[in-house]
């Protein structure tokens, strides 16, 4: 059955209104399904209800309905087949973490890191702006599954929504269509119910209207007034991270943050690393690595499995933690990615992409700020106004985005689709420090990991509204991620350690370090690579590490530093950890203590007072 079909107009009647909306033709569903899709077309009042399959013809027929309607801009097609621009409203371009809730009978679930709304309150509030809200819209049902079809961690999601823009990036972001129905069904009547219930509209995109609200007790979400990715495409950010982490934490599985990899040395020996880093601090290029031309010679391959959500299990009959990348495409930041930084993610939006909040040059090319050295000499900035270099505006906005399946990315890791996920290695935690931070130190065990993730600093950017520049504690790179109480989420980061017999072994990066200058020390980028193996090397127990008081360190002849500008002694500046100065962390650190105030976990509290024993 096709999406057309599926299409149901809102009869009008003799006197000028409307009846009652109908969902229409439907594929077949459950009872479940049904019986919530009618409560929300009843409530929201859509002139129509399309069903959405998945296929390629309906994904044409919403962009060409999309491009009609001005959502999409098509772009020179020679050039970059299949790919649209879309701008997003000038006051909806970042996650809102300020009018993110999570919805709760009380505020000790939510915990003091999150915004919270009692349950009850949150839905009448809710319902006030999303009764009729989607009158002269149509209302697409966005089916979708969050990971493998079949994995053991695979859930089924149902978004409604009144965005063309949602229902297009929804099939890029996440499996979706027909397959969702399936996946619902193989679990049986008795999980008929189990399914995400995902409502969103942009209603009149005014921010003092605007809500992203979770019920994690209801498997629920319910977003208005905002089209930007982080806050409407409901299965990235909303489902696979804060539902979802409520969910592991109930399951005994984890949701996290972080980036997965594969890592094939020379004798074919394959390794997989996580790594937790916040938004903008180099996620995707780690993601997406190509090492060294010597590295690659040698035989080193970098594959991609996911560059920014992992859902983690221990395996019963090993032991060890496997990992699932819950996505199927790509939402990267744009500015400084470029085909010296990232050529895999060059390549992965070359075709079937949305660029988001760009600049349009006259011959249907897109250019952002990084793309290339030279700019051209006029265009039309992520606004729609006149741009040219001298202007003294930027072309593209700071967090400007692509949207790209990830069969596009040429290093795409085999098992990526692979129900039964990978074995993990090696937790990989990093932010962006400017100072006091070093290039690389592993932690002492798996307690001693979670303090350090726990603890995790980085200079805010522009992937979260507000300002810039400043350290902020972001754990494990999930604070506005966390679905529930922070305190029940680093205890199961412990309680997770009982129930595996050999754990990752966690190490913490910083490619940001600064000299007196405020150059770069650290090259960055492919050659991450150099400390990427040392990493490996010490995951399989054959690297040399020395003690010190952050965790084991490399001695500078142990990174390979061959065909590099720096040298052994930028390397021991790039190590250095001066003592005064990580006392003044320590005290940073405080912000995460003080949040808990007296709740914290006694292993975190444990492992702070090693540390300043250490210091």
């Amino acid at each position: 059955m096709t999406a057309e079909s599926r299409t149901q107009d809102v009869q009008t009647a003799a006197d000028g209104a409307t009846s009652k909306p109908s969902i229409g033709a439907h594929p077949p569903i459950n009872n479940s399904v049904r019986a919530w899709v009618e409560a929300k077309v009843t409530m929201c009042q859509p002139d129509r209800v399309v069903w959405l399959d998945g296929s390629k013809e309906e994904r044409q027929r919403l962009i060409q309905q999309g491009v009609k309607e001005g959502v999409f801009i098509q772009l020179n097609q020679q050039k970059l087949p299949g790919c649209y621009l879309h701008r997003s409203n000038q006051n909806d371009v970042a996650r809102t973490e300020q009018l993110t809730f999570i919805c709760t009978p009380n505020a000790d679930m939510a915990g003091p890191t999150n915004n919270w709304m009692e349950t009850r309150q949150a839905y009448t509030k809710l319902r006030g702006l999303f009764t009729g809200c989607m009158k002269g819209r149509t209302m697409y049902v966005v089916p979708f599954i969050m990971g493998p079809a079949g994995s053991p961690l695979a859930k089924v999601g149902v978004q409604l929504t009144d965005s063309v823009y949602v229902a297009v990036s929804m099939g890029l972001m996440t499996r979706m269509g027909d397959v969702a129905w399936k996946q619902l069904a193989a679990g049986g009547p008795e999980h008929e119910d189990d399914f995400t219930r995902c409502l969103h509209s942009v209603g009149d995109v005014n921010p003092e209207r605007r809500f992203i609200c979770h019920f994690p007790l209801d498997n629920t979400i319910w977003s208005f007034g905002s089209g930007y990715g982080g806050n409407a495409l409901l299965g990235k950010k909303c489902l696979a991270l804060r539902i979802a982490s409520f969910l592991g934490f109930q399951q005994d599985w984890m949701a996290e943050h972080m980036l997965l990899m594969g890592v094939t040395g020379p004798t074919g020996e394959k390794t997989y690393v996580t790594g937790a880093f916040p938004s903008a601090c180099g996620k995707t290029n780690f993601a997406m690595l190509i090492p060294p031309e010597k590295y690659q010679k040698e035989g080193w391959k970098i594959s991609t499995v996911g560059d920014d959500i992992v859902w983690m299990w221990v395996d019963k009959e090993s032991g060890k933690l496997r990992a699932i990348n819950p996505e199927a495409g790509y939402f990267g930041v744009l500015p400084g990615t470029n085909e010296k930084t990232n050529p895999n993610a060059m390549a992965s939006m070359q075709k079937e992409t949305i660029y988001t909040n760009v600049a349009l040059t006259p011959d249907g090319d897109v250019w952002w700020e990084g793309k290339t050295d030279v700019p051209p000499p006029q265009a039309i900035d992520w606004t729609g106004q006149p741009w040219t270099p001298d202007c003294g505006r930027k072309a593209a906005h700071a967090n400007s985005r692509f949207t790209a399946p990830a069969t596009n990315n040429p290093a795409l890791d085999p098992a990526w689709d692979d129900p039964a996920g990978v074995p993990v290695s090696a937790i990989i935690f990093g932010g962006r420090r400017s100072r006091t931070v070093p290039l690389v130190f592993q932690a002492f065990n798996w307690m001693h990991g979670v303090y350090v993730g726990a603890t995790l600093g980085s200079e805010t950017t522009a992937a979260a509204t507000g300002a810039q520049g400043v350290v902020r504690r972001d754990p494990m790179a999930m604070l506005p991620f966390i679905g529930y109480n922070i305190r029940d989420y680093l205890v199961h980061w412990f309680r997770i350690r009982k129930k595996m017999s050999d754990c990752p072994r966690v190490f913490h990066v910083n490619w940001f370090r600064k000299d007196d200058q405020g150059k770069f020390i650290w090259p960055g980028f492919g050659e991450n690579m150099r400390v990427l193996k040392w990493i490996i090397d010490r995951s399989r127990g054959r690297a040399y590490a020395k003690e010190t008081l952050l965790g084991w360190m490399p001695r500078p002849k142990d990174i390979d530093l061959e065909g590099l500008s720096i040298t052994h002694d930028d390397l021991e500046k790039l190590q250095a950890v001066e003592v005064e100065e990580f006392k003044t962390e320590i005290l940073s650190q405080e912000e995460i203590f003080l949040k808990l105030a007296g709740e914290m976990p006694k292993e975190m509290v444990f492992q702070r007072e090693l540390l300043v024993s250490r210091l």
